[in-house]
């Protein structure tokens, strides 16, 4: 009788790799908030895959990158903790290149020398309709790119985080080098984040999408209160900026900005809770908060 299975797994790569996608398409759950733009994901997201023989424990992290500031420094401190601490690193490329970028050759060269279990996914085939034949150089292509890292061909994974495509057999593999231990969790948890962080990032998904480019990476949400009054929620939130010519951007002219944020944000949250929502948004300015260590930690940035 063969024993269970599980164990930690660490989404490694660099900003917009398709961490996130992959991680809610694995669950077939969207717990993990996505958006086009690099830096999305600034906490350990871990999601629970319970499977009949097995748990698997997948924690996503923020982008590796070469960090400018303290807010960027501790997110990549959250992603090479999570690394360390896992059973398996699954170390996510893109389809698209035709080389290994210098941060890559870092997480590669990185996991050989600490003698970390990894696996290479490359993501987005998607992205690029292939023609007969192309699969094939494109396998051997990567695997002359990763041979100096031990990695066989046949433990390279395409895939298309996005579309599916690819995904179970990565899955299986994964749990196969699982190591033998009961589960870390009950079987009807699919992760361990609260509720309340859950809606705090949908907030600030909303923020990403619906803001100029340069204003996500300034905004910080926290719960002011959270209310469960039986049939509907009561949910208030602060948005805070760093200076307060981006709090108007934020509110928008007569409000319509935080208005169109907020509707968003109480229609994703509704349907994730299934009842109704009352959602109240602030907006403050907490000044420089993302160099300023005290306000890091309080954000919950900085251990």
């Amino acid at each position: 009788m063969s024993q269970f299975r599980s164990g930690f797994v660490a989404l490694i790569g660099r900003p917009n790799v398709g961490k996130s996608t992959l991680l809610n398409n694995i669950l077939d759950e969207k717990i993990a908030i996505v958006t086009d733009k690099p830096q999305t994901t600034r906490n350990r997201i871990v999601g629970i895959k319970n499977l009949p023989k097995s748990q698997l424990v997948l924690v996503d992290t923020p982008g590796l990158h070469s960090p400018r500031g303290k807010l960027n420094e501790a997110l990549v401190e959250a992603a090479k903790n999570a690394w360390r601490d896992a059973d398996l690193a699954l170390i996510i490329l893109e389809a698209s290149s035709s080389r290994l970028r210098r941060g890559e050759r870092e997480i590669m060269s990185a996991a050989v020398s600490a003698e970390i279990p990894f696996l290479v996914a490359i993501n987005k085939i998607d992205l690029r309709p292939e023609r007969d034949g192309d699969s094939l150089k494109k396998l051997a292509m990567f695997a002359e790119l990763l041979s100096e890292y031990r990695i066989k061909p046949e433990n390279i994974h395409f895939l298309s985080a996005r579309d599916g495509v690819g995904v179970a057999g990565l899955v299986a593999e994964i749990e196969e080098r699982m190591p033998c231990h009961p589960a870390y969790f009950p079987d009807d948890v699919q992760t361990e984040m609260s509720e309340r962080f859950w809606v705090q990032e949908v907030i600030r998904e909303q923020l990403f999408n619906l803001t100029r480019d340069e204003i996500p990476y300034s905004i910080a949400v926290e719960i002011d209160y959270y209310k469960d009054l039986g049939k509907r929620l009561s949910i208030g939130a602060s948005i805070y900026v760093e200076q307060n010519s981006q709090k108007g951007i934020i509110i928008g002219r007569r409000g319509a900005k935080l208005k169109q944020i907020g509707s968003k944000s109480r229609r994703a949250i509704e349907a994730f809770v299934g009842v109704p929502v009352y959602l109240e948004l602030y907006v403050a300015v907490a000044r420089n908060w993302t160099k300023n260590a005290a306000q890091l930690q309080r954000f919950g940035y900085d251990d």
